[in-house]
């Protein structure tokens, strides 16, 4: 079950970098200083992207633990 494990770790992190473009994209929104109906759309849009990112890593994780489990 080693394979389960490194492909839950490769999972997990593409879920991590989802989250940290989250977090570079809101950055980004505030310093444009774009109005507030501008932020509000952009920022709903990343929080779909968000909540995407944390399901593919909790995912991730989950393959890894039931990799543990079983091997």
């Amino acid at each position: 079950m080693e394979y389960l494990i490194w492909a839950g770790a490769a999972v997990s992190v593409v879920g991590l970098l989802g989250i940290l473009w989250c977090i570079v994209s809101v950055a980004q929104a505030k310093r444009a200083g774009l109005d507030d109906a501008a932020l509000r759309a952009r920022l709903q849009h990343v929080v779909v992207i968000n909540m995407a990112a944390l399901f593919v890593s909790v995912i991730g994780l989950m393959m890894v633990v039931v990799g543990i489990f079983l091997g």
